[in-house]
């Protein structure tokens, strides 16, 4: 049974981590291959799977000593129709290894959770495109196409979904119609370019005023990630309305654009200590925004410092 569907406690108070860029420390890392950066490729062995719960164990062992909450998110990004096509997994493949990542990450749940450290279960959910490119997908067609991986979330005992790096308002906004219609919680991830704006060119707080009109405001939040903190804090305004429906980063750790990451052999891991110094300053300058972890590039060391730089600030969240 989900424990927080109903009421999820990042949307009141305090300091939830999240993990860091999956996909790019499994593949640079720990060297494990990864097609078409599909993580959930490892549930199929019991190998894969125990690597999955250790790199968990790492950043909820951060959550645990900086006494902070967790949102515990599957390994499932990839797992929707037309990338598991490529992997070989027809619906009812993509179904269950939705479902055995809940299954995998349950008992994870129920060892490390306790009264100072509440870990929501996140299903995580990927763009159906590229993340780095503009998305044509309208909203129907997005409602329909990913309704099959948040219904199968519905029917597990994850508390809410979360839709990471989209680059448009028709796929969000499908997404979140879903969602509802699943009675799922539902977090809206944009992703940004350099200069702070989707990949189609709109503005992100246009985006998300116009997600949420499409929807009755139906997101629990809206978060941003895929991108350094270089290439959005620009595009924030505290005295915008939309900047409160802002409530979590998981930010890169390069500078670098979208297009020089994808051309990369190597990883730019950057600098962990400044990363939570940036942190810092969008958490004083935007208070609500709770829930924060890494992704391209970060590592248990990012969210560390992050974790350090931000946790005095989790009483000043409105």
């Amino acid at each position: 049974m989900a424990k927080y569907r109903h009421r999820l406690p990042q949307c009141r108070d305090g300091l939830f981590l999240t993990d860091g860029g999956m996909e790019t420390t499994l593949i640079f890392q720990e060297g494990i291959d990864l097609p078409h950066f599909a993580s959930f490729v490892l549930l199929g062995s019991a190998d894969g799977r125990a690597r999955l719960e250790r790199y968990y164990e790492t950043y909820l062992t951060i959550a645990r000593e900086q006494r902070t909450g967790f949102v515990l998110d599957t390994p499932t990004w990839r797992a929707n129709a037309d990338w598991g096509a490529r992997l070989g997994y027809d619906a009812a493949a993509l179904r269950a290894v939705n479902l055995a990542a809940v299954e995998l990450l349950a008992p994870l749940r129920a060892r490390w959770e306790s009264p100072d450290m509440p870990c929501v279960f996140n299903g995580a959910i990927g763009p159906r495109g590229d993340g780095y490119k503009s998305s044509a997908i309208d909203a129907d067609e997005a409602e329909a196409y990913h309704r099959p991986q948040i219904e199968a979330f519905a029917a597990s005992e994850v508390d809410m979904v979360t839709a990471y790096t989209l680059t448009s308002v028709g796929e969000a906004t499908g997404i979140a119609r879903a969602a509802k219609a699943a009675a799922m919680p539902c977090v809206i991830s944009f992703t940004v370019e350099t200069d702070g704006r989707l990949a189609s060119g709109g503005v992100l707080g246009d985006a998300i005023e116009a997600v949420d009109a499409a929807t009755d405001a139906s997101p629990a939040y809206y978060m941003i990630n895929c991108a350094h903190p270089a290439h959005f804090e620009h595009a924030l305004s505290a005295d915008a309305p939309w900047m409160r429906r802002v409530q979590g980063v998981r930010a890169n750790a390069s500078t670098k654009s979208h297009a020089e990451l994808d051309d990369s052999t190597t990883l730019d891991a950057g600098d962990p200590a400044d990363l939570g110094r940036r942190y810092r300053a969008l958490r004083q300058n935007y208070p609500t925004m709770r829930v924060l972890g890494g992704c391209c590039g970060t590592d248990h060391r990012h969210v560390a410092e992050i974790g350090r730089a931000c946790v005095g600030f989790a009483a000043v969240a409105v």
